[in-house]
């Protein structure tokens, strides 16, 4: 794994998007995001599938070629040009400047799925469910591939997503008479004050600059604090009760100096896990790969475990990341590129290349529950079965969690709100009340009907 953000927290930190496509209620110059027509038969993909086509494909996914190639060879007649315009920020950016341009958008594009309902707002996403992809939906882990659907129509294809874990120093937590990863958020919290005074570490850290890492916390805490019908009406409850009480519980573990609250995929932040400041990091089953990477001469004081639990509660977590894989409503080939789209996120091959080379954590049951994948140990972790313990986790994720048509604009506020108020170790409910305002005044400046 690359020793920098990976592309799902980098992403999720692009704030200040262009969102002048997203918010003129335009779709593409001569499109539709659905297609209005029957289903698809299967002598049109036959015939499709073997017509020579060129598709392009924009993703940041790392030697993607070689499942490309993988594709090329089951089908000759498609060849794919595959493009890396960057990740968060210029992706999206490049997307939306090309479909209002009306040229130069590729057929297929990764896209977050936070992101998935600003474009579909557009109609810049071309409905897969005619072309069969509704029948996929028994491939998927149920909760991801909720976030690719808006009623009837299937938006994209999953391809990896972000179920948070805890990754924890077991010699940190020895030292201070800690034995276990805690189970409880009422042990996490009882376990941080140990650490804190017995060892000097921080039990974690709280990012002020990523409402990634917080949107899974408060996932797992069953707040919903977005909503939207698919049309105009947008639900923006993030200041809920149970939102502030999850705040008010992180508020005192900042303020007694037991959670830090540093800026996340930092020179600062990296040396912080390398050097012990953390005694863990709360993240998603990208992490692991990554920390590796990361803190290496630690290797063997890491061990894995289920984020705390809320007492009571059925286990349960959230997710932080993950992307799938859509095709454009512009496309001049559209079958075969949900076709490709399709292949690449469900041959089995490709989707386990993707898990033990990119290091993608997978969406496809069929790799989700290989032993190979899941029975592997993990050294850095003490020979740990790392993937098998967020493949348990994965399960635990609700299904039920959505996103505004203009999550470029809740990240960025969120900086200056709720973000601004952990970084100066304030007043997180007033800070909450801040992101509530300023996400009801912008959605309603734009022509949504807010939380009506």
């Amino acid at each position: 794994m690359r020793k920098r953000a990976p592309r799902t927290a980098l992403a999720l930190g692009a704030g200040l998007l262009t969102t002048a496509l997203l918010l003129t209620g335009c779709s593409p110059s001569g499109t539709s995001g659905t297609t209005g027509a029957t289903t698809v038969s299967q002598a049109e993909i036959d015939k499709a599938m073997k017509t020579p086509t060129t598709l392009t494909f924009w993703t940041w996914v790392p030697n993607i070629q070689n499942e490309v190639d993988l594709f090329e060879k089951a089908y000759p007649a498609i060849k794919v040009k595959v493009e890396n315009v960057g990740q968060g920020l210029p992706h999206y950016t490049k997307i939306r400047t090309a479909l209002k341009a009306g040229t130069g958008a590729p057929d297929v594009a990764q896209i977050e799925y936070q992101y998935l309902s600003s474009f579909n707002v557009t109609k810049s996403l071309l409905d897969l469910a005619p072309y069969g992809a509704a029948k996929l939906q028994g491939d998927y882990v149920p909760w991801v591939w909720n976030q690719v659907i808006s009623g009837k129509q299937v938006l994209a294809i999953p391809q990896d997503s972000g179920p948070m874990g805890n990754l924890y120093r077991t010699d940190i937590l020895k030292k201070a008479g800690v034995t276990a990863a805690p189970a409880t958020w009422d042990d996490y919290a009882t376990a941080a004050a140990a650490v804190k005074s017995k060892t000097g570490s921080y039990m974690s850290n709280l990012a002020p600059n990523d409402a990634g890492q917080l949107m899974g916390l408060l996932w797992q805490a069953g707040v919903k604090p977005f909503g939207y019908d698919g049309k105009q009406g947008v639900t923006v409850a993030v200041n809920s009760a149970k939102s502030k009480a999850v705040m008010t519980y992180w508020q005192k573990l900042i303020q007694a100096g037991q959670v830090s609250v540093d800026p996340d995929f930092t020179d600062q932040w990296y040396q912080g896990l390398a050097k012990g400041k953390y005694a863990g990091w709360l993240t998603a089953a990208w992490g692991p790969i990554f920390l590796q990477g990361t803190a290496t001469k630690t290797a063997g004081l890491w061990a894995a475990a289920p984020l705390p639990q809320y007492t009571g509660a059925a286990p349960a977590s959230g997710n932080w990341g993950g992307s799938s894989d859509a095709v454009l409503a512009t496309s001049k080939n559209k079958i075969a590129a949900y076709e490709f789209a399709k292949w690449l996120n469900s041959d089995k091959e490709s989707t386990l290349q993707f898990a033990t080379k990119q290091f993608l954590w997978p969406t496809a049951n069929s790799v989700a529950a290989d032993p190979s994948f899941v029975n592997q140990k993990a050294p850095f972790y003490g020979g740990q079965t790392v993937n098998k313990t967020f493949a348990e986790i994965s399960n635990t994720v609700d299904t039920k969690f959505q996103w505004l048509p203009y999550m470029d604009y809740a990240y960025s506020s969120f900086n200056d709100t709720l973000g601004k108020a952990i970084a100066d170790k304030g007043d997180l409910s007033a800070g909450l009340d801040a992101w509530q305002k300023a996400l009801v005044d912008y959605g309603t400046q734009q022509g949504f009907t807010v939380n009506k």
